[in-house]
């Protein structure tokens, strides 16, 4: 596999990346506009497939077809978090903030919002005033993966919420590196970080939580990507434990299309005919629980929508 150029990684960089105040030489709202206008022009081009038509064939000359990124490629990522390493060490920065800081606090807070409803004893919308207050140690009791952890500033923001079992992994050893290190110097030394691919994990836990935040959106810019997304929510059934929570953030799919997605694995799995046969919701995996509706939204085309979804499914 060749290895991104300079010039490669920096178009790359300059058009999906969007930086927060950890680092960033450019401007946070210019590179948000800028992402969101590749976004938009590569989505009215047909170059994002939905997930509707992710599983409507499963005929090869499909997939020679597909829109491919550097960003769905291992080597793009061992070079920028390997700059990115280095850019700490000299520097001290954080490195990237995928879809920026807010985002990422939103989704942490957002996140225990929903477990608190679970401890409480029941599921209410987490975008609902239900009652916030809850002790820590019983967060103790809801261990948390992010898949893809990057520089792990999520799982830092999921701490300073009271999770205390936190696990990141990422399939670059140059992530995992940097992780380790900003962890250490910001003083979070109970997180655990180790290189695992997601799509051939060799974790031999569940947890109650698991968190993908643009994961699922680099797997799916492989070559592969089809066939990769499917191994991804097997690999995360297997993760989560009966009843646990999945919370995906991504701006590349919307949350139906996350749902549909998440339908077709299930009748993937199952079978159609099976599905058919069954009653009811038997070919379920995932359950949807809910999204997160504070997002500012946008009109593209006559439709509002965010830039960005994070959507909570349930472990059937």
């Amino acid at each position: 596999m060749e290895m991104a150029s300079d010039d490669e990684r920096s178009v790359a960089a300059d058009s999906w990346s969007v930086r927060s105040e950890y680092g960033s030489t450019l401007d946070d709202d210019q590179r948000y506009a800028d992402a969101a206008d590749v976004l938009a022009a590569a989505a009215a081009a047909g170059n994002f497939p939905s997930a509707a038509s992710d599983y409507c064939s499963d005929k090869d000359d499909q997939d020679s077809n597909e829109e491919s990124s550097m960003l769905g490629l291992q080597s793009y990522w061992d070079a920028s978090y390997s700059e990115d390493l280095a850019n700490f060490q000299e520097h001290g920065h954080a490195g990237e903030i995928w879809f920026g800081a807010d985002v990422m606090d939103t989704v942490a807070i957002w996140t225990k919002k929903l477990c608190v409803s679970f401890i409480q004893g029941g599921l209410s919308s987490a975008n609902d005033n239900i009652k916030f207050e809850v002790d820590d140690k019983y967060l103790f009791d809801y261990p948390v993966l992010d898949l893809g952890t990057g520089n792990g500033l999520l799982l830092q923001a999921l701490a300073k919420q009271g999770f205390s079992d936190l696990t990141g992994t990422d399939y670059s050893e140059g992530a995992i590196e940097l992780a380790r290190n900003l962890a250490a110097r910001d003083g979070f030394t109970t997180i655990s970080f180790l290189v695992d691919d997601v799509l051939e994990t060799k974790l031999d836990r569940k947890f109650k939580v698991i968190t993908d935040k643009g994961t699922l959106d680099a797997i799916g810019l492989h070559p592969d990507g089809r066939a990769k997304r499917v191994m991804y929510w097997e690999s995360i059934s297997n993760l989560v434990e009966p009843g646990g929570l999945v919370v995906i953030t991504s701006c590349n799919h919307t949350k139906d299309e996350l749902l549909q997605e998440v339908e077709e694995f299930g009748m993937r799995k199952f079978g159609k005919e099976d599905a058919d046969r069954g009653a009811g919701d038997s070919h379920q995996i995932f359950r949807y629980l809910d999204h997160v509706q504070t997002y500012p939204t946008i009109m593209f085309g006559g439709v509002e929508g965010s830039q960005v979804c994070t959507v909570a499914f349930q472990r059937v």
